[in-house]
């Protein structure tokens, strides 16, 4: 049953030749890795606007400027990255250049950077999509949460499906938005310019706060500006997954990346422009009477009417399945940390959807902590966003930087690459800075806090890998000289037919095999000692081999794991040339809902004895399936080891 609910949800297994079929083109790519750009669109003017919010009527005016400070930066670093896809067309994450080319230090900030980044946008995109939900349908406000956590069950199910069926999924939706949300804009600058600059909307928006003042000072500015630039959040996806298109993948990627931009500035063009023309300010997350900046523009353009409702729903759509960059990026960043030895080797194993099943639920599992830390309101989670993405960016185009210095042969388009690199860089980082320093005691400082925590992480699981290969690795041929049987102790409660597997097999691999009965003041249903010469010693010496020692322990406290391991570890003391070889008798149920009526006290058994046996000791287990039958009576010549002739 739950294999066929497992492929409902995740569909069939993939072979791994059939890797290169899910390898996407651009109308894919924008869908796949598109998504968080597009969408930040519209939390993007969101923030700056609620960071306006003292200024009342006056809010709007501003958003024309700083789009434009934001639209330039966002030009800068669009051809940066062209530049980084060129150069590096197996995947030219913040990662992969900064530790090719400033270090191994660099590389793990920018890795810890990208990684802050993937978990914060995931949440901000659910809930921004929940947001958009809500202000459609503003009784839904109390259940913010619980449409968020659905959202991101959907989206990480949908991913561990693969690249390719998530990209055609999401396909409908993103168009849908890029096409209503374009038509919003035209029509509405066409209604701005018809009525001299003064459209009378639709639907009023709502009416603004009172204005605590008319004019913006620096402090509020930048707090605007830090705000609006998570409008450029996911720009670097798209260098970071190059590996998943088709070949010629580094113009496959160009080309998606220049139109995600493309699509970006018209967006967020339109948005300023029609806030003005509108004067659509942003009202309070988390109140009764919020309603989001794109819900006001659409209804002041068209109007509660069918295409409010189609475009709102698009928006929604996307705003949640936004997500989908960090789920298509994260594992690919946790794959290469995986192959440094920054992460388990787990990060680095394709599931059976040829995706990173591993990285993909981890960051379903950390978002959604943080959506439920948060309440899942978009406003509280934005001065955390920004902060891994600008420093992702800085560490990449101060690579690239490097990259040119190193590789380049001098010529004028060396030198001109460097200069556009070295721009972005400087542009990147002094927008760092202005978003730490603006939005530090909003919860930037977390950021900052949690980012060199990553960094301390990935060392840490690298230092322990390191001395984990340290400990194992050795040089020279195997030696065999002569090694000894091992001593076999098999721990058993009552000579049953799993009992009875455990000895036989036993019997096979050594001479000595110790039988282990632990007395406790319990009735004892099946006694063993009394069948021990009739059952066992008899049968064996018939056979020629050597019976088995029968070794009973009385436990005054009822306690079985302690005798086993005690008595596992002396002879590990008494025998230092040989492996004690400890057999478990389980039962194998065939249904699952067996496992809740039976003991597992063979599967903790195998637990302490790999913690706390010894170096000596190996475990083996001798299961039994429910309706198995006794095997027919071999020859007495199959014995091995136990021959005593």
């Amino acid at each position: 049953m739950i294999a066929g609910i497992r492929r409902v949800l995740l569909g069939r297994r993939l072979r791994t030749d059939e890797h290169e079929e899910q390898k996407i083109g651009p109308l894919s790519g924008v869908p796949v890795l598109g998504l968080d750009a597009l969408a930040s669109a519209s939390y993007g003017p969101e923030a700056a606007l609620t960071v306006l919010l003292p200024l009342g009527v006056f809010a709007p005016h501003y958003m024309g400027p700083l789009s434009a400070v934001i639209i330039g930066l966002l030009v800068i670093v669009y051809l940066s990255y062209r530049q980084t896809i060129a150069a590096y067309p197996d995947g030219g994450g913040s990662y992969s250049v900064a530790s090719r080319n400033l270090g191994r230090g660099p590389g793990l900030l920018a890795a810890s950077a990208l990684a802050v980044d993937y978990i914060l946008n995931v949440a901000v995109a659910i809930s921004a999509g929940a947001g958009a939900i809500i202000s459609a349908f503003p009784g839904l406000q109390p259940y913010t949460l619980a449409i968020c956590m659905a959202l991101l069950v959907l989206i990480a199910t949908v991913n561990l499906r693969g690249v390719r069926e998530a990209g055609l999924l999401w396909m409908i939706p993103t168009y849908a938005f890029v096409v209503t949300l374009g038509l919003t804009i035209g029509y509405g600058v066409i209604r701005t310019l018809t009525s001299g600059g003064d459209p009378v909307p639709v639907r009023a928006p709502p009416t603004p706060l009172a204005a605590t003042g008319t004019v913006a000072g620096l402090w509020l500015l930048m707090h605007a500006f830090a705000s609006g630039c998570t409008a450029m959040t996911g720009v670097e996806a798209v260098s970071n997954g190059v590996p998943i298109f088709r070949e010629p993948r580094a113009k496959m990627a160009r080309r998606t990346l220049t139109s995600i931009i493309a699509i970006l500035i018209m967006l967020l063009a339109g948005i300023a422009f029609l806030a003005n023309a509108y004067g659509i300010s942003a009202t309070r997350p988390g109140t009764a009477g919020y309603e989001s900046v794109l819900s006001q523009l659409v209804g002041a353009v068209w109007g509660r009417g069918p295409m409010y409702f189609v475009t709102l729903a698009s928006i929604v759509c996307v705003l949640a399945l936004s997500a989908n960059t960090s789920f298509a990026d994260f594992p690919r960043l946790c794959r290469v940390l995986a192959l440094d030895d920054y992460l388990p080797a787990e990060f680095a194993h394709l599931g059976r959807r040829l995706v990173y099943s591993t990285g993909i639920v981890i960051l379903a599992v950390l978002s959604g902590a943080l959506l439920v830390a948060f309440g899942g309101v978009t406003d509280r989670l934005i001065p955390l966003f920004a902060v891994g993405a600008f420093l992702a960016f800085t560490l990449s185009q101060a690579g690239m930087v490097a990259h040119w210095r190193r590789e380049g042969d001098g010529s004028g388009r060396v030198r001109r690459s460097m200069l556009l690199n070295g721009c972005g860089a400087v542009a990147t980082g002094v927008t760092l800075l202005v978003i730490i320093v603006a939005k530090f005691t909003e919860g930037a400082w977390l950021a900052v806090v949690v980012v060199p925590a990553f960094v301390l992480l990935f060392s840490r699981i690298r230092r322990f890998n390191e001395s984990i290969d340290r400990e194992v690795e050795v040089d020279g041929p195997l030696q065999l000289d002569d090694p000894p049987p091992p001593v076999i102790v098999v721990p058993l409660k009552r000579l049953d037919r799993v009992g009875r597997k455990a000895l036989r097999l036993a019997a096979s691999m050594s001479p000595e095999v110790h039988v282990l009965h632990i007395l406790t003041q319990e009735p004892n249903m099946d006694p063993l000692r009394a069948r021990w010469r009739e059952y066992v010693e008899l049968p064996f010496a018939q056979a020629g081999i050597t019976p088995p020692r029968l070794v009973e322990i009385a436990s005054e406290y009822r306690e079985f794991f302690d005798p086993v391991l005690q008595y596992v570890r002396r002879l590990g003391a008494e025998n230092p040339r040989r492996y004690v070889g400890v057999f478990v008798p389980e039962l194998v149920e065939h249904r699952w809902y067996h496992f809740l009526l039976h003991s597992h006290r063979a599967t903790l058994l195998k637990g302490l004895l790999l913690l706390r046996g010894g170096p000596q000791v190996v475990i083996i287990n001798a299961p039994w399936h429910l309706r198995d039958r006794d095997p027919a009576p071999a020859p007495p010549s199959t014995a091995s080891y136990a021959r005593t002739t």
